[in-house]
């Protein structure tokens, strides 16, 4: 059975941080064949939605937008200081969505991405608390917006909060809001879940959005990925959302060190989009 989806790459695949003059790119991602571009909003402040939504219409792309949460943007620091600033940046993420015709923002915005650390249970659940109810204030803003949240399990190197899809989907259910939706990424799945059909059941009428690469954070296809689970989870959940192939480029220092990509992970970055884009379509429609 085929699955009736859109296909979409991130910016991230070839630079960051996302900027106006990043629509340069979009010419190359529509040629390839794509649907969507994932847009990962590091510094609002670079983007011009105007110029930027233009440039989508002009090439045909749907937006998607992800936010991207460093040591300052953690909902579940000690010092609520932390919180404001997590709130003002997903705000303008919400803006940005908004103005960019988008209609959710993504991303593990429970925590630092990083912020992996051996804690206490009752640690533990002072932070679960802290990320419950500030993420019940997202969901809040997130409404006012006309707007959803995906929010997205990452690997325990990236994590201590949220591993799993069964701990994504406890997260939901306590912050108890209809905003709160989830992203899957296949990465961090292929790392945590010992069984993808089953967490991609979990999520269920709540995934909005997929992420995938290979098992290297390498061209889909070409590694270790159980690609038929996620496809017969996909197809059992009825999703008709966009997949994205999330990677990242090794040239730009500074996001290549916060996601350990030491070293290419194909020939090149437009050769990961485009065979990862045939791999997609093949495996998407048979």
């Amino acid at each position: 059975m085929a699955l009736d989806i859109k296909l979409g790459v991130t910016t991230w695949l070839w630079t960051s941080p996302f900027s106006t003059e990043t629509i340069s790119l979009f010419p190359k991602i529509k040629k390839m064949g794509y649907d969507a571009v994932e847009i990962p909003v590091e510094d609002p402040n670079l983007i011009d939605s105007k110029t930027v939504k233009k440039a989508l219409e002009d090439h045909g792309l749907s937006p998607i937008i992800c936010g991207a949460f460093g040591p300052s943007r953690d909902l579940t620091h000690e010092d609520p200081s932390y919180h404001q600033t997590s709130f003002g940046y997903i705000q303008k993420c919400l803006d940005i969505s908004v103005e960019l015709g988008a209609k959710f923002v993504a991303g593990p915005m429970y925590s630092a991405v990083g912020k992996a650390r051996l804690v206490s249970a009752e640690q533990k659940k002072i932070e679960w608390d802290r990320a419950v109810t500030n993420l019940h204030k997202v969901c809040k803003m997130a409404e006012k917006s006309g707007q959803e949240i995906a929010l997205e399990a990452l690997n325990r190197f990236e994590t201590d909060l949220i591993n799993t899809t069964e701990e994504l989907m406890r997260l939901i259910s306590d912050i108890n809001h209809p905003a709160a939706k989830v992203l899957l990424d296949g990465f961090h799945m292929n790392i945590e879940e010992p069984n993808i059909e089953k967490a991609i059941l979990q999520a269920g009428d709540k995934l909005i959005h997929v992420q995938v690469s290979e098992n290297y954070r390498g061209t889909p296809g070409t590694g270790q990925t159980r690609w038929e689970d996620y496809k017969r989870g996909l197809e059992k959940v009825n999703y008709k959302g966009t997949i994205t192939i999330e990677s990242f480029t090794p040239e730009i220092k500074e996001l290549a060190g916060a996601v350990c990509i030491w070293k290419p992970l194909a020939a090149s970055q437009d050769a990961l989009a485009s065979d990862g884009f045939r791999f997609l379509t093949d495996w998407a429609s048979t």
